[in-house]
């Protein structure tokens, strides 16, 4: 393996000035609807609204360690990874441009545009987008911040099993969310390091299943199997040749793929019950522990909630539906 758990350690010491410890909450409403003790890893209360602040901070951060010249920075990202890469260009007074899959939410354009960081929508899918970004980076010379496929951004994204180790040593599972599996696999090198009786489940909506059905193959799928989703943030594939795939076979225990009638619930569920506001890759865990709830009464169950940014006009039609 590319990465152990000494990496991720590091990048909890580099990142830490920049960032939030997160809380980790036991959620009474939720932990007395489902029967079980339920810890909420509260990544929507990260500096750019979700964990991938985490990565794109200790990549940037690894960059300016080694290299004289600050140079040029080019991320692609449905949202989350351009939030935090957008953030993380500001704090540390550096220049680059991200690209977005022309079906971005708004949600996350505003934050872009705020932060006047310039952007371009390139591509249907995210991996699309992913390709193109790595063709201009290779072309010009630019520095490349992947939103998954990158040891740094693993070991980032990882030091949320840190905290949660920390916060609650007697997890017996972490539920998250898989895009291209970027958090799962620094989750489960830390937590396999530390913790290896520790069940960690990866869940993907059942209209996005790439990893889940690449995983199944037994090698990365190529075409494209996405279906609109609620979960923007894990939507689409893995480029050619991920690190994360052989990450994720390795030490995932168990996949799940959620509906999205069972996404909306927990959305509009997290803001009746807790007024917490997340966003459809956050309410992934929520819904597979609803639904499988009998095998884990009275156990000790870290969801990690990772991210919060959802349109309001989504946000309406989710209100009147549920």
């Amino acid at each position: 393996m590319l990465i152990d758990s000494s990496e991720i350690y590091k990048a909890a010491h580099f990142i830490a000035p920049y960032l939030h410890k997160t809380p980790l909450i036991l959620d009474p409403v939720i932990s007395g609807q489902v029967k079980t003790n339920v810890f909420l890893k509260l990544e929507n209360q990260q500096i750019s609204g979700s964990f991938k602040a985490r990565g794109a901070f200790n990549k940037m951060l690894a960059f300016s360690r080694h290299q004289a010249n600050p140079g040029f920075y080019v991320a692609a990202s449905t949202g989350n990874h351009a939030a935090a890469f957008c953030l993380a260009l500001r704090r540390l007074n550096l220049k680059g441009k991200v690209f977005l899959p022309e079906n971005a939410s708004t949600s996350k354009l505003e934050f872009i545009k705020a932060l006047e960081v310039p952007y371009e929508l390139v591509g249907r899918t995210s991996l699309q987008t992913e390709i193109h970004c790595r063709k201009i980076a290779e072309e010009n010379g630019y520095h490349l911040v992947h939103p998954y496929n990158d040891v740094e951004i693993i070991a980032g994204q990882g030091t949320v099993a840190i905290e949660m180790l920390d916060q609650q040593p007697e997890l017996d599972v972490v539920v998250a969310p898989v895009g291209g599996g970027g958090l799962i696999s620094g989750l489960g090198i830390l937590l396999k390091s530390e913790r290896p009786k520790i069940k960690l489940v990866g869940c993907q909506p059942a209209h996005s299943p790439e990893m889940v059905e690449s995983i199944s193959r037994g090698k990365i799928i190529e075409e494209d199997i996405s279906l609109p989703t609620l979960s923007d943030g894990t939507a689409g594939g893995m480029e050619p040749g991920s690190i994360t795939f052989e990450i994720c076979r390795e030490l995932v225990d168990e996949w799940a793929l959620i509906s999205e009638s069972e996404i909306a619930f927990e959305i509009v569920n997290m803001l009746r019950t807790n007024q917490i506001l997340i966003e459809g890759a956050a309410a992934l865990p929520l819904a597979y522990l609803r639904k499988n709830q009998a095998q884990y009464q009275n156990r000790n169950v870290g969801l990690v909630i990772t991210g919060k940014r959802i349109s309001m006009m989504k946000l309406k039609e989710l209100m009147k539906e549920i």
